[in-house]
């Protein structure tokens, strides 16, 4: 059993193969060096070093110059406040501008102010500093651990639920975003061929996805890259079909998912909530490993533990049960 997470959910190109971010490990050996130099001599303060260094990136973000970033770091001195508070007290930058600041800083993906509106459901992108947010992050630690670590080749990750409402789209999203924060190329491919809703968490495009594939049409834009969080993918279902069971246990789905999660670190997949049939359950057999999401005081014990035990009982790994308490 794993901790809960509050959450909410009615029911519902880029190139993946490109490579991630690198970095030239030859400079760290001469970076360390010259930083140990540096303390041995009094030469750096690593907290002004800090604050100098999210000066910099307000400074190009918002043209503060040197005047007033010396403004600031002289009033963050007197109130004894970090850089960011200091700015905003003196209305030089807003609060948004300042998490923009340190997420550039330290390396995780934050929304813009207009992708937060169109994207209102992605905590994890929003707000990440808060409850929610790190009750996903937490969640994530668990599953990198129960999930894609030491397993070869590394599964798929089925999210499924007893029942719509669960919360397992909002869910399956965050998480996603999530994976994506720690810099492993995440896909989310929404599976959830009765009542998708990942298009619509995302705000992309739904044209073509999964039920294309599944059907014999592949087109370039059945996987899409989520704007401004470069580590992160979708696959939407595309059109609905009116037959989903039957795609979903064509081999083409099991020859999909194992290219997908060869070309991503990271796959998690949406389902159809499990009292719609046993979607679900063959979705978390072809994908290796499934996580259980039901609601606090609302789902039923009896088909809860049902669902366990039928994905206990399938060739899936069961990485454990989420408990909504939104």
């Amino acid at each position: 059993m794993m901790r809960s997470v509050h959450g909410s959910e009615s029911h519902d190109e880029a190139d993946p193969s490109a490579g991630s971010p690198t970095v030239d490990v030859s400079l760290i050996p001469s970076v360390m060096a010259k930083l140990q130099s540096a303390r041995a001599s009094n030469q750096i303060d690593d907290s002004l070093a800090s604050e100098r260094l999210i000066g910099a990136i307000l400074g190009r973000k918002v043209e503060l110059g040197p005047a007033r970033v010396d403004q600031i770091l002289t009033y963050a001195r007197e109130h004894g406040v970090r850089f960011g508070a200091a700015a905003v007290a003196l209305r030089l930058v807003t609060q948004d501008q300042v998490l923009h600041a340190l997420s550039e800083q330290f390396g995780y993906l934050y929304a813009s102010e207009d992708r937060r509106k169109l994207m209102p459901e992605l905590v994890g992108l929003n707000q990440p500093f808060s409850l929610q947010a790190e009750a996903v992050r937490e969640i994530r630690s668990q599953v990198m651990m129960r999930v894609f670590t030491g397993v070869k080749p590394r599964p798929a990750l089925a999210v499924v639920s007893p029942s719509s409402r669960d919360g397992k789209t909002f869910f399956s999203a965050n998480l996603a975003v999530a994976l994506a924060q720690v810099g492993g190329r995440t896909l989310i491919v929404d599976a959830d061929l009765r009542g998708p809703r990942q298009h619509l968490v995302f705000n992309v495009e739904n044209t073509t996805g999964l039920s294309s594939v599944l059907a014999g049409h592949v087109d370039s834009k059945v996987i899409q890259q989520v704007p401004e969080t470069p580590n992160l993918f979708i696959m939407p279902v595309g059109i609905t079909p009116p037959n989903p069971l039957e795609l979903i246990e064509r081999p083409t789905f099991g020859i999909l998912l194992r290219e997908l999660t060869s070309k991503f670190d990271y796959v998690v997949v949406d389902t159809p909530a499990a009292v719609y049939g046993v979607d679900a359950q063959v979705i978390a057999a072809r994908c290796g490993a499934a996580l259980v999401v039901a609601r606090k005081n609302e789902s039923r014990v009896g088909a809860l533990q049902k669902l366990v035990s039928a994905l206990s009982d399938s060739t899936a790994r069961m990485a454990g049960v989420i408990v909504n308490e939104y």
